[in-house]
């Protein structure tokens, strides 16, 4: 990440409309005036910039009546902004890693990550009721930046909602990530948990199914 896009993400205001447009996809500028707590004029202003460095952009939504309003959301350069740029050389490590002896090397390094992350884990959420867990789970997560939101659906089975992936470029070289991270969460959740959506297989978000 350049200065200048380290800049972006530590300014505070700019930094809440760029995790808002990430967590939500696509916002107007009368929602993320009221999200972030500013004028529309200001919202503008940040948006202007913005797009002038091609991190976001507008779509039209045109009406069958009335005029026509504006949508924004993040375009494919802003990933960098929340990207840990840390990925490239971890990956090239890992390569090397595969190189020097096999890619049952590095899934033994993984599991032996989530090994150590679902002691911490358990450590904190113990015998706790299943919501109790699922809320601890998504507070680790947030804490680690994966940008997480937890609702309950309607069956009574959970829906854990990941805007970021600090190791999205890691995981999309090396599925084991995923795999890992998958068996983690069921293990300290004690209970099924299913993968709907993948950023390193290109989509939006990483979200997940929990409950039987």
């Amino acid at each position: 990440m350049s200065p200048k896009e380290s800049y972006l993400i530590e300014q505070p205001t700019r930094r809440e409309i760029l995790i808002s447009l990430k967590k939500q996809g696509t916002l107007s500028v009368q929602e993320m005036a009221r999200q972030v707590g500013i004028t529309e004029m200001g919202i503008r202003r940040h948006l202007y910039a913005l797009q002038r460095d091609q991190y976001v952009r507008t779509t039209i939504c045109r009406p069958s009546t009335g005029r026509p309003s504006y949508l924004y959301s993040l375009t494919d350069k802003a990933s960098v902004l929340f990207v840990n740029s840390y990925d490239s050389l971890v990956t090239e490590l890992l390569d090397e890693m595969t190189d020097l002896a096999g890619e049952s090397s590095v899934l033994q390094l993984f599991e032996r990550r989530k090994e150590k992350l679902r002691k911490t884990y358990t450590r904190t959420i113990g015998n706790k009721g299943l919501e109790e867990r699922v809320a601890a789970l998504t507070r680790f997560q947030n804490r680690e930046g994966y940008m997480a939101g937890l609702t309950k659906s309607g069956d009574g089975r959970y829906l854990l909602e990941e805007a970021n992936c600090p190791v999205a470029r890691v995981a999309s070289r090396f599925p084991q990530v995923c795999q890992c991270e998958l068996a983690l969460f069921e293990e300290v959740l004690q209970t099924r948990v299913e993968r709907l959506e993948c950023m390193s297989e290109g989509g939006r978000k990483c979200l997940y199914r929990i409950g039987e």
